[in-house]
C-alpha cells in the first residue's frame, strides 16, 4: 500500500515539472524596464509596413488559385 502511494505520488510530481516549466514560474522569462524603447519601434515598423503596402501595384488579371486543377477546356464549359 505505501509503495503504491509512494510510486503515484513520484509519477505526479514527474507530471507537474513540465506543466511548471511551461507557466514560466519565477522571474527568469520576464524583461526588465526596456518597454519604453519596444514601444516605439512597431509604430516605425508598422508604418514602414504601410509604405510598402501602397508601393504594390494592382494586379492585371484576376488571380486564380484553382488554376493549375483546371483543363484549358474547363474555362470554355463554364462560360456558357
Amino acid at each position: 500500500m505505501m509503495r503504491t502511494l509512494a510510486m503515484a505520488v513520484a509519477i505526479l510530481a514527474l507530471l507537474a515539472v513540465p506543466a511548471q516549466a511551461q507557466m514560466g514560474g519565477g522571474k527568469r522569462g520576464h524583461k526588465s524596464d526596456d518597454t519604453k524603447a519596444e514601444d516605439k519601434k512597431p509604430k516605425v515598423d508598422d508604418k514602414a509596413y504601410q509604405e510598402a503596402l501602397k508601393r504594390i501595384p494592382d494586379p492585371k488579371e484576376k488571380y486564380d488559385p484553382w488554376a493549375v486543377t483546371k483543363t484549358p477546356d474547363a474555362d470554355k464549359k463554364s462560360s456558357k
